[in-house]
């Protein structure tokens, strides 16, 4: 049975990229999920979407911005603690640009939101990720 939610890890692609995330000694990953939602070409796909609102709470959380559902990932949490990762401010920067995308009309993660009683939720949601990166 699929996840699914408006929070940030309350869908499968969120909780696949954590997962993934467990094989990883740096923030090439997170690196990667950024670069892959600002490169994408022409609609962004909701699995990166998706994925992307992740690594932005990764990014928040090894700020010191971390969510409640942030707090509430123990292997993400683990990581963090474990790995001790530094973005620098050209990641952090990324990071929003990418937020602002998934907020963007070419997202599908957003068209598909858009369609629920709950988009105004996701979006409060995204956009306060978005706050927590934004300095």
């Amino acid at each position: 049975m699929g996840a699914w939610g408006f929070g940030s890890f309350e869908n499968d692609d969120a909780a696949d990229w954590l997962d993934e995330l467990g094989d990883h000694q740096s923030l090439a990953l997170v690196r990667e999920t950024i670069a892959a939602v600002l490169e994408a070409e022409e609609q962004l796909e909701a699995p990166e979407a998706c994925a992307g609102i992740a690594a932005g709470e990764l990014i928040a959380a090894a700020i010191g911005r971390p969510s409640g559902a942030a707090r509430k990932q123990e292997e993400l949490m683990i990581w963090i603690s474990k790995m001790r990762p530094s973005p620098d401010a050209a990641l952090i920067a990324d990071a929003v640009s990418a937020i602002d995308r998934i907020l963007g009309p070419e997202s599908e993660l957003r068209e598909l939101w858009a369609e629920t009683d709950d988009f105004a939720a996701w979006q409060a949601d995204v956009a306060q990720l978005r706050s927590r990166l934004a300095f």
